[in-house]
């Protein structure tokens, strides 16, 4: 069984799609997809559909739904030719709940952790270059949003943050390695866009400064610091980092040619040849 979650809900079996139409349903497939291979309760499907105060015909109903999942397992089980194996010995029905066998399936979040962890390594170990391209790779894996067609309730919520901040923290750490590596013109035009989806989070916003920086466009990178302080004051009460305002003053030094006093930047980037134009 194949599983996609890093976008819009995607199950196959045999390659046939098993992920229903009807919203309940398709949200039953996200939790017991997000969980494989791990029993998921009765309770916890119960409170995911209908919250705290489920409805009386709420197992039944789930039931209903389990039957449907099942139905289209079949179907697909039958269409690609596996005989030997049912729609029970697929999503089964154990002690207290239900669990999805995913079999030697590919699993979209299994293999972006794959990826994101092998950069991170690449990352302690000062290997830029690949911890930028496998970090591209687990990023390349995401479609949109995270179950981004499916209404996410009190456990699916939560696990679409996860996802979310995960994402977060790979792109944050491929920037960083692209930075590394001199690609700072490269960079603006995403780092433009990501900045106006996230007015708030400070390390993408000062990996922006030192890539506006780096391109000559010191000025900028000077405005782009007072944007954020005035977004971080007005929403949320607070003044920019320690670390990012180090970044702004340390660009505020420099002057419009050479480099500041050789420090440590945001992210532990070196202030001296990590503020250095290139290019």
């Amino acid at each position: 069984m194949d599983i996609d979650v890093l976008g819009p809900l995607a199950v196959r079996e045999q390659g046939v799609s098993v992920t229903p139409t009807a919203p309940k349903p398709r949200q039953v497939l996200a939790l017991l997809a997000l969980h494989a291979d791990q029993v998921v309760p009765v309770a916890t499907l119960t409170e995911e559909l209908w919250g705290s105060q489920p409805p009386r015909s709420a197992r039944p109903t789930l039931q209903t739904y389990i039957l449907q999942l099942r139905e289209l397992i079949g179907a697909a089980l039958e269409q690609g030719g596996e005989p030997q194996r049912s729609a029970k010995d697929v999503l089964m029905t154990v002690p207290g709940g239900y669990l999805l066998k995913s079999g030697q399936g590919a699993n979209d979040v299994q293999e972006f952790d794959r990826l994101a962890g092998a950069g991170y390594r690449a990352m302690d170990a000062e290997d830029y270059r690949e911890a930028a391209a496998r970090l591209r790779e687990a990023l390349d894996l995401w479609t949109g949003p995270a179950l981004a067609d499916i209404q996410a309730g009190l456990h699916l919520e939560p696990q679409v943050k996860r996802l979310e901040e995960s994402r977060l923290c790979a792109l944050d750490q491929r920037i960083e390695a692209d930075l590394r590596l001199g690609r700072h013109r490269e960079l603006l035009a995403e780092l433009t866009v990501i900045v106006s989806k996230y007015p708030t989070h400070e390390s993408l916003y000062g990996q922006y400064m030192l890539a506006l920086y780096r391109s000559g466009r010191r000025g900028e990178a000077l405005n782009a610091y007072q944007r954020l302080r005035t977004t971080l004051v007005q929403t949320l009460g607070l003044e920019p980092s320690a670390a990012l305002a180090k970044l702004q003053r340390a660009i505020l030094v420099s002057g419009p040619i050479g480099a500041p006093t050789p420090g440590t930047g945001l992210n532990g980037a070196p202030t001296g040849p990590g503020l250095t134009r290139t290019g």
